[in-house]
């Protein structure tokens, strides 16, 4: 006997991947329901390659009772709608969006680094996913920390425009392509031009200077892994379709070495350590695409602190970065609450 499983915001990019990762993983998923807005209702929808095509059901008249896990990949104001409803219905909601990642009575998850915490998800029945660039961080930074404590951690990420959704994606094909053949690179999705370009500046800008962005992968790599752990972030939007890239300063409480921290993470979950020092040893955001795992590459000693490392991390933001880290959860709330058969 399997699980009664709905995604919501099927039609969009961590929708469809939701539904490619439930399909490729054999979730046990004895139904499947896709769910979006009004205007997908009766859209056909590819379950994965199962050759099984759902019909899109319309989210404002959708009744959760019965169901029991939602996948939401809508954005905050619709989640705030209907994920309190969801979950009043019984059924357990592991949201994509930024709505309920800090707040304290729902927990902040990515399996490899924090699975126990999954059981407070019975004060509202709701579960966060973190942010694409926080959580492809924290499973690089989980076996290094529980090895030597780290203390102080800066990043500088390089985030593809598959972040901004299907809107930036069709931005930087249209911009380059203008480009090229002597047509304005028009922005509307992104503050300046993306195309053969970068932007410092994802999300709004705080009253201290930083973005949203970065605010989150701070306030998300203290819940999530250490609360006494420093952060400091410059998020940064590349011309890049799908992937995302973080070069990640790291001090430690106690002395590790850069082998020590490569044979850590060749054994660690969820990490792929392809770190060879010769031209093309390391991964890049186009050889991470589809797969699952986060990429550290370019291991070594930072000889400006007492003890420090740098490393290189590469993930498909679509997958490890929200759908992928979203079934996870779902597989890891199956295995500890939601038992079947």
């Amino acid at each position: 006997m399997g699980y009664r499983v709905v995604v919501v915001g099927a039609t969009g990019n961590v929708g469809r991947e939701m539904l490619n990762i439930l399909a490729e993983r054999e979730f046990p998923a004895d139904e499947i329901a896709a769910v979006a807005s009004s205007r997908s209702t009766g859209m056909d929808i590819e379950y994965g390659e199962t050759g099984k095509i759902l019909k899109c059901k319309n989210l404002e008249h959708f009744d959760f009772v019965g169901w029991d896990i939602a996948l939401f990949a809508v954005g905050s104001a619709a989640t705030e709608i209907y994920a309190p409803k969801a979950a009043a219905a019984g059924c357990v909601v592991i949201d994509n969006s930024s709505l309920y990642r800090m707040d304290p009575d729902v927990p902040l998850i990515v399996p490899e680094v924090n699975p126990d915490a999954i059981d407070g998800y019975v004060k509202k029945n709701i579960i966060a996913n973190p942010n694409c660039s926080t959580a492809q961080m924290v499973v690089a930074l989980k076996p290094l920390h529980d090895a030597a404590t780290i203390k102080r951690v800066v990043v500088s990420t390089y985030q593809s425009v598959s972040g901004a959704g299907k809107a930036g994606m069709d931005e930087l094909f249209e911009q380059s392509r203008n480009i090229f053949v002597g047509d304005p690179a028009v922005a509307n999705k992104f503050t300046k031009q993306i195309a053969f370009n970068v932007i410092p500046h994802i999300d709004s800008f705080l009253d201290d200077g930083f973005t949203k962005e970065e605010w989150k992968m701070v306030v998300e790599t203290k819940k999530i892994l250490d609360p006494k752990i420093k952060v400091v972030a410059t998020c940064v939007r590349v011309p890049v379709f799908v992937g995302h890239s973080e070069a990640i300063n790291i001090e430690f409480e106690d002395e590790i070495s850069a082998k020590k921290a490569q044979s850590i993470l060749r054994e660690a979950p969820g990490v792929m350590l392809i770190d060879k020092r010769e031209d093309g040893g390391y991964v890049t955001p186009v050889e991470c695409v589809g797969d699952y795992a986060t990429f550290v590459s370019r291991v070594r000693e930072d000889p400006t602190v007492d003890s420090g490392l740098v490393i290189w991390c590469v993930s498909d933001n679509l997958r490890k970065g929200a759908a992928l880290n979203a079934v996870q959860i779902a597989e890891l709330l199956g295995r500890r609450h939601l038992k079947k058969g």
